[in-house]
């Protein structure tokens, strides 16, 4: 007997190439200098992401790019393949002498982006190339079809494209016919400003479409000096492009580039279509905040998607909400993109807030109404002291097991006092802490020297602590912050101080308030090394 198998259609989604331009165009931004061992790590990162395409540079523009061609070369790559990038030949030049032309060879990247002008005012305007525009069209076709010759892969990005396309639209067009007569696999629309508008460049891309047939091969390059990179993204995607080009974290010049880091889940998740590799986009959170790192750049914790603060509840209603239905108050599910979902703590807080932030810290406060009810009194009165919890979760944890009455007190003070002394115009200060602590019925008393009152605090209370707690020398002081709550007050003014701190295995945060700085930072500090006996504990 014949067997029957039933056929069912597989519907294919719509694939949607990424090309990264982090290391060449992200590196051109004011905050950015990355080192050849930055570069080849970020394209080691780039490919476990399931980029397609990373652009690493121009050879010959310096001897950096240089090396690092040499040096990707070496790796092993498992998906992404490496694009070198530069420029047409220049006027009245031949692509067989030009040494720019022949560095892109020597590279040996897996493919080559040529940029070529667009724009009619680049070629024969002030500071243009000072050519003909029937030149400018030679140069483009020439160049092209000569590196099709030596590399498998030859992209054309249309520079300054949607400018051209305004001023003189019939040479935009033919810029682009010139690239696709020679062969070039890809027209890379590029808003080389940054201040198109998405209905122009949604009308620009189907234009294009219509006159040069559904068989081309498109791409969008956008910049965000409109702050419309990824709206002009997605819109070119929509009317027809294959491929988007971007940095991460939208880093570039001047107000930098379209953000991968919104473009490709926008693309998925919102527009359903086929990025990165199964399972790839749950990395880019990880991948953002490793260029973070690696870059020495602040992290944009409101930055959509993978930001700290994008999936963040503050209001009681919010996150009494949230706890019910998610989707009320977050877009997307955090998980999808790498990223968790936060609860902070705050005057704005509610009892849902408390509950939600205890069963982060493994504790119960669901069957004890008056003690949640406790900490949201407490936690109230004390940010209208200037205490905010939302980055001291050490110190809301332990506020949380002192309502439950559950908290074990490791050592009690009797005092400490700290002396500055600056003994000549032309010496530094010196600092020197001495205090006086109880555990369990023993008293110690000990002085420490510190860089700064501080650190001569600091210093003091660990060498008091530590015959009792030998674990206390694994804390290391990771960093210190003051802020000045009201500035009305002058140098009586209430200050802030949020230490963060960690051992071996973790770190946590802590805070204290007070209009003496010594204070403050006493009480961040006991926090601290509270929070490291009773973890230690649990």
């Amino acid at each position: 007997m014949k067997n029957s198998r039933k056929t069912s259609r597989v519907k294919t989604l719509r694939r949607i190439e990424i090309y990264d331009t982090t290391l060449r165009d992200g590196a051109q931004s004011e905050d950015v200098a990355f080192s050849l061992e930055d570069k080849a790590a970020i394209a080691l990162k780039l490919d476990q992401l399931g980029i397609d395409y990373i652009e690493a540079g121009w050879p010959g523009a310096n001897p950096k790019d240089d090396r690092l061609f040499k040096t990707l070369k070496k790796l092993t790559f498992s998906h992404a393949r490496v694009m070198a990038f530069g420029s047409t030949v220049k006027p009245g030049a031949s692509p067989e002498n030009d040494a720019h032309i022949k560095n892109l060879i020597d590279a040996q990247a897996g493919g080559i982006t040529i940029f070529g002008k667009t724009w009619d005012a680049h070629v024969t305007g002030p500071g243009g190339l000072g050519c003909t525009l029937e030149e400018n069209l030679r140069m483009i076709g020439d160049t092209i079809a000569y590196l099709k010759g030596f590399s498998p892969l030859v992209f054309f990005d249309a520079e300054h494209f949607f400018d051209g396309f305004k001023t003189d639209r019939a040479y935009a067009l033919a810029a682009l016919k010139a690239a696709a007569k020679a062969g070039a696999d890809r027209l890379v629309l590029c808003d080389t400003n940054g201040g198109s508008l998405p209905f122009f460049v949604s009308d620009c891309v189907k234009a294009i479409r219509r006159e040069l047939g559904q068989g081309t091969s498109l791409g969008i390059h956008c910049h965000n000096d409109g702050d419309l990179a990824v709206a002009n993204s997605l819109c070119a995607v929509s009317a027809g492009v294959d491929q988007v080009q971007g940095t991460i974290n939208g880093i570039g010049e001047r107000c930098g580039n379209a953000n991968l880091c919104s473009l490709i889940p926008g693309l998925s998740l919102k527009m359903g279509l086929e990025t990165l590799p199964e399972g790839k986009l749950k990395q880019l959170t990880e991948v953002s905040r490793h260029l973070e790192e690696v870059a020495n750049l602040s992290h944009n914790r409101h930055q959509p998607y993978v930001g700290q603060s994008a999936f963040a509840h503050k209001g009681g209603v919010h996150v009494s909400a949230v706890m019910n239905a998610p989707s009320s108050y977050e877009h997307i599910e955090p998980l999808l993109v790498g990223n968790q979902r936060r609860v902070l703590v705050s005057e704005q807080s509610g009892r849902s807030n408390i509950l939600y932030k205890a069963r982060e810290f493994n504790l119960d406060l669901s069957k004890d109404k008056t003690a949640a009810q406790e900490v949201v009194k407490i936690i109230k009165d004390l940010e209208n002291l200037g205490f905010q919890f939302e980055g001291a979760d050490a110190s809301l944890e332990l506020l949380m097991k002192k309502a439950m009455g559950e908290h074990r007190r490791y050592f009690k003070l009797h005092g400490f006092r700290v002396i500055t002394e600056k003994r000549s115009e032309d010496t530094d200060p010196v600092s020197e802490a001495t205090i006086m602590i109880e555990v369990d019925g023993n008293v110690e008393h000990t002085a420490s020297m510190g860089n700064g009152p501080v650190n001569a605090l600091d210093n003091a209370l660990r060498k008091a602590l530590v015959k009792f707690y030998r674990r206390i020398s694994d804390v290391t002081l990771l960093d210190y912050k003051v802020k000045v709550v009201s500035s009305k007050q002058g140098t009586e003014s209430v200050v802030r101080v949020l230490i963060e701190s960690g051992d071996k295995t973790d770190h946590w945060n802590t805070v204290g308030v007070s209009s003496n700085i010594l204070e403050a930072s006493w009480m961040a500090l006991v926090d601290s090394m509270d929070f490291k006996l009773y973890k230690d504990s649990r």
